[in-house]
């Protein structure tokens, strides 16, 4: 019994209609999960992920094929199957005017927990998500790490065999994503539990025991994580040029073929080729000719992405700005554009954020860092003139938001975590509208309409409601909104959460080109490699910027004799942890 699959699917499909269009979710997909183990679901933005773990836990009904879960037919027995595993879904149903220990008591009640055992269960819980000492305050209140430990507690109250977890460290730090992999290892190692968990950090895919990789509703490929990197050996490099900065070289890298990947890592692009080149194939490349070449060792990212981009390099193509008459990039002097001196914001008797202060140069990528709760969204609304400051001064392109917040805004661009598109406009509307927002005439709106669908390749989704795009293709579009009035200044609040790392390295191959042309540019992400593409990054806990330089002084300050090289991660926890108040703000 113990050798049997706690999940297995035969020839599963299931296909959906939407807009007109039907859309093949899964075709054809067979697997067999053993107990006792952490598997990975991987896969791009719109791979079916999702609906795989919905038909597992049998709230949709295939169109062909079968799934069983714990011995179960999911389809026919689909109460008994939701009664014995437990299912966390990308939006779990915390009710958020309900306290800790509320939400709690609900989902006990929900599953049926007998009164009896919930105090013991209870205490596990909480010692094992930290929770404990939060148990009185409202779920809205807590940060977006601790909403999700607690999510994972209510999904636990009764312990099941079988755990589905859908992406559940997307939008949070990395101290949280760390303390959610504990809990699940944890129950693994201890309570026996088997895991499916899908994630968008492919870091995570190599924690895993198995791996199932996903795309456009086909299995690309499964097994042990080690046995896909494997296959990669002898095609990964670390290239750096004399004198020239990562960020120049990545694009350059990434056009030629042969060249499968590029990615901006520390002071080098690190590079996955094709089979049979090599370095010397590589150096040949014009402009390597002085190139420093190192061989390095594959990851599982390497042949997740070799996976997806058979052959050769799928670069985006490069992003013409175009900025319109009368906005030119102005102040090329090296004067900051942004100016933020003991910055103040308080709700009623918390400090969000608490005596903040920086400059930003024009055409540099600014990176804001910190655990969830630190103050970095609160920060960006006010620089955007979205949110008064309760003390301190603002000064954007050259303006103080005090005064002149109307004005700043017309240079500004802003990308908001949620995406604020309009769901029921189509992708063509909300760029006319967005356009008109920002006080284009009709002639402009026209014209930049065009841009935007050219240049982010939205032409063929011109007409569909933006709600019903995949994530990929919202994110292009929040961004084509955010510059339709070719702003000097871009604030991007965690663009890339959720979506897949195809599109992750499209949209920084865009930001980058943005920022050679002199846009100024300021981000805050939870993927610690993104930090790589800043020219500078503060790291914020607490409503205090505890740390700022640049990503290679910052991990070089991290250096131990346990960690000799550390990651922007590794940097990141180290100054979070080291910051007593971030225990309570994280």
């Amino acid at each position: 019994m113990d050798d049997a699959p706690i999940l297995e699917a035969a020839d599963l499909a299931k296909a959906f209609a939407a807009g007109g269009r039907r859309t093949e979710a899964l075709a054809g997909v067979s697997f067999a999960i053993r107990p006792g183990a952490i598997t990975g679901l991987i896969g791009p933005d719109g791979a079916g992920k999702t609906t795989l773990m919905r038909l597992a836990a049998g709230l949709l009904v295939p169109d062909a094929g079968r799934i069983r879960a714990l011995g179960l037919d999911s389809t026919r027995d689909s109460l008994a199957v939701q009664a014995a595993l437990g299912y966390m879904p990308q939006r779990f149903g915390l009710y958020e005017d309900l306290s800790v220990q509320e939400n709690l008591d609900l989902y006990a009640d929900l599953q049926g927990v007998p009164k009896a055992a919930r105090a013991a269960r209870y205490a596990e819980l909480m010692h094992m998500t930290g929770l404990g000492p939060f148990n009185r305050r409202l779920a809205g209140k807590l940060s977006g790490g601790m909403k999700q430990k607690l999510g994972l507690a209510c999904t636990l109250v009764r312990a099941p065999r079988l755990l589905l977890l859908d992406e559940p460290t997307v939008g949070v730090d990395p101290v949280s994503r760390r303390e959610l992999w504990a809990i699940v290892d944890r129950l693994v190692r201890e309570e026996g539990m088997s895991v499916l968990l899908s994630t968008a950090y492919l870091d995570e895919a190599e924690r895993c025991q198995a791996v199932i990789l996903l795309s456009e509703g086909r299995i690309l490929d499964q097994g042990p994580p080690q046995a896909i990197s494997a296959r990669m050996a002898g095609r990964t490099w670390a290239v750096s040029t004399p004198g020239g900065g990562p960020r120049g070289l990545q694009p350059r890298l990434a056009g030629h073929t042969g060249v499968v990947d590029a990615l901006v890592q520390g002071d080098h692009v690190r590079v996955v080729t094709q089979a049979g080149v090599d370095a010397a194939a590589l150096g040949a490349l014009p402009g390597l000719e002085a190139a420093r070449i190192e061989a390095v060792a594959p990851r599982f990212e390497d042949g997740f992405i070799d996976l997806l981009r058979p052959g050769a390099s799928e670069a985006a193509p490069a992003l013409a700005v175009a900025p319109l008459a009368g906005s030119a990039q102005r102040g090329a002097d090296g004067a900051p554009v942004i100016e933020v001196d003991g910055l103040r914001r308080r709700f009623g008797s918390f400090w969000a954020v608490d005596g903040v202060s920086f400059q930003v140069r024009r055409g540099e990528i600014f990176g804001l860092l910190g655990a969830n709760g630190a103050g970095k969204s609160t920060t960006f609304r006010m620089l955007c003139g979205l949110l008064p400051a309760s003390g301190g001064h603002l000064r954007v392109a050259g303006l103080d938001l005090r005064h002149a917040a109307a004005a700043a805004r017309a240079r500004i661009g802003y990308m908001s975590q949620k995406f604020s598109l309009y769901g029921n406009l189509s992708v063509a509307q909300n760029l006319d509208f967005f356009a008109s927002a920002y006080g284009l005439a009709a002639a402009q709106r026209a014209q930049r309409r065009d841009w935007a669908l050219r240049e982010f390749e939205l032409g063929d989704h011109a007409d569909r409601l933006s709600a019903d795009l995949s994530l990929g293709h919202k994110q292009r579009l929040a961004m084509a909104c955010a510059l339709m009035h070719a702003p000097e200044i871009l604030f991007l609040d965690e663009p890339t959460s959720g979506v897949d790392p195809l599109a992750r390295r499209e949209f920084w191959q865009r930001i980058n080109a943005l920022a050679h042309a002199g846009v100024t540019i300021m981000v805050t992400t939870h993927f610690m490699e993104e930090a790589e593409y800043c020219d500078r990054v503060a790291i914020m806990a607490a409503g205090r910027i505890l740390a700022m330089d640049e990503p290679a002084a910052l991990k070089a300050a991290a250096r131990t004799a346990e960690c000799p090289a550390p990651s922007m991660e590794d940097a990141f926890v180290r100054l979070v942890e080291s910051a007593p108040a971030a225990e309570q703000a994280a």
